[in-house]
């Protein structure tokens, strides 16, 4: 009897004409480093009384579905959970390479469809109406680059073939944290040991009474862009900004070799005033933990650029 192995699990995307409704066609096959999505449903215990010491049966609950998934940050996938995040892009080019550009502040957001498959079982799940909730990730020194997106789905549909048809296959062109630089007001920021962003559309789940359980829906609200930047004490210049109470553009941009970028701008970031601590006779480290709020100037709180092969999201 075969075993299910994550090895040979499958991820299949697409997005939706219609909420919820997953389509026939257009899957493409997303790279994945690990998936938690899937629905659950707990159970309720009996309170009743007077049936003795053993309890009745219980009752089913809510029906959830939702989970994390850690995929790559590449030069092309990473574009369709961009997409997820903040709609729609601004794409320009009339030949490759094309340049997508993503911003924030949508009042539309796409819904997807995501299938994870393991055939060796045989075991398909279909999630439809799954929406971005968060996207963060992690700025560092070494170690592999990836980013981890928060879903929230209307249910799940399980079948023993797939409902993906043959996905489109992208190219794998992943970006490392050697490729990786932070400016700060278009100046090479120095002194940085790591740095973590998240941006959350902070969801709203639609909970209706459904004979199915599910949701009706996931609205956006009101979204959040914050991280932590942490950097070796080598001048006053982030503890002004602070104390002073000024806001600074902050660019995260990673450049592969063969001309493929990711540039993630966040336009007016506010800094809390740190401690200084002296914790021994090492490096003294100071730690941020900033909020980014919508520039007056630009009209927005963030844009994310993707430079890369692909004509269309």
């Amino acid at each position: 009897m075969a075993r299910a192995q994550g090895a040979r699990a499958q991820m299949a995307l697409a997005f939706e004409t219609t909420y919820g409704t997953p389509p026939t066609s257009g899957f493409t096959r997303m790279p994945f480093a690990s998936a938690t999505l899937g629905a659950e449903q707990p159970l309720l215990n009996s309170e009743l009384l007077g049936y003795g010491r053993d309890p009745l049966a219980p009752i089913k609950d809510a029906l959830t579905a939702d989970g994390n998934v850690v995929v790559p940050i590449d030069a092309e996938a990473f574009g369709f959970w961009l997409k997820a995040a903040f709609g729609q892009p601004i794409t320009t080019g009339t030949v490759a390479p094309y340049s997508h550009e993503f911003r924030s502040g949508s009042w539309v957001l796409p819904s997807m469809s995501i299938e994870t498959g393991m055939p060796e079982v045989p075991r398909f799940a279909m999630y439809s109406g799954c929406m971005l909730d968060t996207l963060s990730w992690q700025m560092q020194r070494s170690g592999l680059l990836t980013a981890t997106a928060r879903l929230v789905a209307q249910g799940e549909t399980v079948g023993t073939t797939t409902s993906a048809g043959t996905p489109a296959a992208l190219e794998l062109k992943r970006f490392g944290h050697f490729n990786g630089a932070i400016a700060r007001n278009g100046s090479a920021l120095g002194n940085v040991v790591s740095a973590d962003i998240t941006y959350a559309n902070n969801l709203d789940r639609i909970e209706t009474i459904r004979s199915d359980g599910r949701i009706d829906g996931a609205d956006p609200s009101i979204a959040a862009l914050t991280g932590r930047i942490e950097v070796r004490f080598a001048d006053q210049t982030l503890v002004a900004q602070a104390i002073n109470g000024e806001a600074c553009e902050m660019e995260f941009a990673y450049v592969l070799p063969s001309g493929e970028s990711f540039t993630f701008t966040v336009h007016a970031v506010y800094l809390p005033r740190p401690r200084i601590e002296i914790s021994g006779p090492q490096g003294v480290q100071a730690t941020f933990d900033w909020q980014a709020a919508r520039d007056s100037v630009v009209g927005r709180m963030c844009t994310a650029t993707l430079i890369n092969d692909i004509e269309v999201y």
